[in-house]
């Protein structure tokens, strides 16, 4: 392999010539845009702990209410990265937002997408495009860029979840916005999945003769996807992943489309090697305590955590507990990447 030439070799009236019309030469810098066999990193692996997140989650709902914050957000941003850019890996978002009692949150859309997946409290909602979408421990909720969506509780508890956005990748495109709206009127009926997406396998057969709605699923109930989990343990191998992809019940894909959303369940003592592969990822701790073990690092988890994995990591996720199962959500970017024709699995 040659040496590249480097930028003090060139004579500086030369440099200075071409930064006086807005040039760079490209080939003392080529090895740090395209570093051969390994991307070069900044994301480190990080493990955000959900009981130094809470106390200062409620701080916030004590020190400013929600007409001041519109959001009112803990954003888990990646040291590696810059604490200023609230990225926690480079293409993935993630906060935790909290809902207090009597409160909502307005109505508003914008270009990024997001998810909500709840963390704690029941008796929350949030509506979406005129639907109205319970949120309970661990249900799963989209938001998908372009519609309106707004926030609220019907009960006594605070309610907290955690928010998902492709944001850090369309606010790099300079396509990040957002705008506001009134209040949406809500449809007097359950969310499609009470209704009409109760069974894997099953659509409303109106769906065949029609143009498949983009995301016709709104709505994940934990409680069905933990039963699925539970029944898929009993037939999958020891050291084979126990692990189910949130997708559009219409075609079978990704449920969003830069984001991939999936749930894993560890039996109990299981240790689990993930793939070792081009996309990034976050884990969130539904339950369970165990460690995990990324690039050399040792990070040790527990109920609610949420952990980084960096792109193209070697990663391990181990279940401490000998009596009880853990169960995980994960977060990656393996949509956007296979749409970018980059994705890769290594063995």
């Amino acid at each position: 392999m040659s040496e590249l030439g480097k930028l003090e070799d060139l004579p500086k009236e030369y440099v200075e010539s071409l930064t006086e019309k807005n040039l760079v030469p490209l080939w003392p810098s080529l090895r740090a845009a395209l570093p051969h066999g390994i991307p070069a990193r900044r994301t480190q692996p990080t493990l955000w702990k959900y009981k130094d997140i809470h106390p200062r989650l409620l701080e916030a709902g004590d020190l400013t209410p929600i007409e001041a914050a519109e959001r009112r957000v803990l954003v888990c941003a990646n040291p590696g990265l810059g604490l200023e850019n609230m990225q926690a890996t480079p293409s993935i978002y993630i906060g935790m937002q909290l809902i207090k009692k009597g409160e909502t949150a307005p109505n508003h859309k914008h270009t990024p997408s997001a998810v909500r997946f709840v963390v704690e409290g029941t008796g929350g909602y949030t509506v979406v495009d005129g639907e109205k979408l319970p949120m309970e421990k661990g249900d799963l909720i989209l938001t998908p860029a372009g519609l309106w969506h707004e926030h609220g509780t019907e009960s006594e508890d605070n309610i907290i979840w955690l928010d998902a956005l492709d944001l850090p990748t369309i606010f790099a495109l300079e396509a990040s916005y957002a705008l506001e709206g009134p209040s949406q009127t809500i449809r007097n009926r359950p969310d499609k999945s009470q209704a009409e997406y109760i069974r894997s396998g099953l659509i409303p057969y109106k769906s065949l003769s029609k143009q498949r709605p983009a995301y016709p699923l709104l709505r994940f109930p934990w409680a069905s996807v933990k039963g699925s989990l539970e029944a898929l343990s009993t037939v999958t191998d020891r050291g084979e992943a126990v692990q189910l992809a949130y997708i559009n019940p219409e075609t079978g894909q990704e449920c969003m489309p830069v984001l991939g959303f999936s749930a894993i369940m560890l039996r109990p003592g299981e240790s689990l090697t993930l793939p070792h592969r081009s996309a990034s990822a976050v884990l969130n701790i539904v339950e369970g305590k165990g460690q995990a073990r990324i690039d050399g690092s040792e990070l040790d988890w527990e109920d609610n955590d949420t952990l980084a994995i960096p792109t193209h990591a070697k990663a391990q996720i181990v279940n401490l507990s000998s009596s009880k199962p853990a169960f995980l959500f994960q977060i990656d970017d393996a949509p956007m990447q296979r749409k970018l024709g980059f994705y890769e699995e290594f063995s």
